[in-house]
């Protein structure tokens, strides 16, 4: 799934090659993607304006110029391509957008995730839920140690629910601890303040880096785009079941924590 880099890498790309674009044509191959008739969803977009795209946690915000919000969450599977012409047929998409420039934004893999059109109102409701970003300028040391100082259970499971913080899943939560060398599997209660002020700065430093290389999703956005899934072959834990350790050569190990995968190496992750 989609975390915080790969959304925010997206919102840095799109940004400048939509922001003032109207769109000129609406294309829906799976109706359920959207969350009103084709009809209305279509003759409500076409002519739009996109002011700007803004990133809360996993999702993205397509703010139009009458007030109305595109909502995007990929959920397991989705990405996005952007062009003259996608990289598959365009049956292949679940929704196309086409911009006056002639290129089109294309949505994929929306089998699980969705594009819905919502008020300002709606969309503030349906973020409200959502815990900080963890780069929230507000989000300091202190307020983190003390946000966390009251969760129970364990860490893999806290740093992934999104009313914790937004934008982290399986992979960044498993690299995050490694960073931290905190063991994922470790109860939030047995943190100490230290670890924690450790865990901050690692949460901060995986993401920016992974944000920077391109995020772990394989699909480039567009036919020129070669930074997109750098960060894959950067990973130190995450799906690297029984590979050598790049600190100490212990094999990783794999294993599943409420369901979720969860990578770590046992001898660099013993605690806190």
């Amino acid at each position: 799934m989609p975390e915080l880099p790969e959304m925010e890498h997206y919102r840095t790309q799109l940004s400048p090659l939509l922001c003032g674009q109207r769109i000129t044509g609406v294309i829906v191959n799976r109706p359920a993607t959207i969350n009103e008739p084709v009809d209305v969803f279509t003759s409500a977009l076409i002519g739009r304006n996109i002011l700007f795209v803004e990133r809360r946690g996993k999702h993205l915000l397509f703010h139009l110029d009458d007030g109305h919000r595109l909502h995007l969450h990929l959920m397991l599977g989705g990405w996005l391509a952007y062009g003259e012409q996608g990289p598959k047929k365009d049956s292949h998409f679940q929704v196309i957008l086409t911009f006056g420039d002639g290129n089109s934004l294309y949505f994929g893999g929306l089998r699980l995730g969705y594009l819905h059109r919502i008020t300002a109102k709606a969309a503030i409701e349906q973020m409200k839920e959502l815990g900080p970003d963890p780069f929230d300028s507000r989000l300091t040391v202190e307020a983190f140690q003390k946000r966390i100082s009251g969760k129970k259970g364990r860490l893999k499971t806290t740093l992934t629910d999104q009313r914790f913080l937004a934008g982290i899943g399986n992979c960044y939560s498993d690299e995050i601890c490694f960073d931290a060398k905190i063991h994922p599997a470790l109860a939030v209660s047995d943190l100490d303040p230290t670890a924690a002020e450790r865990l901050y700065h690692s949460i901060r430093k995986v993401l920016l880096e992974a944000k920077d290389a391109g995020g772990y999703m394989e699909h480039p956005l567009t036919p020129d785009d070669t930074l997109t899934g750098g960060y894959n072959d950067q990973c130190r834990v995450y799906d690297r079941k029984d590979e050598p350790c790049f600190v100490c050569g212990t094999p990783i190990k794999f294993e599943t924590l409420t369901g979720r995968k969860m990578f770590y190496c046992p001898d660099c992750q013993k605690g806190s």
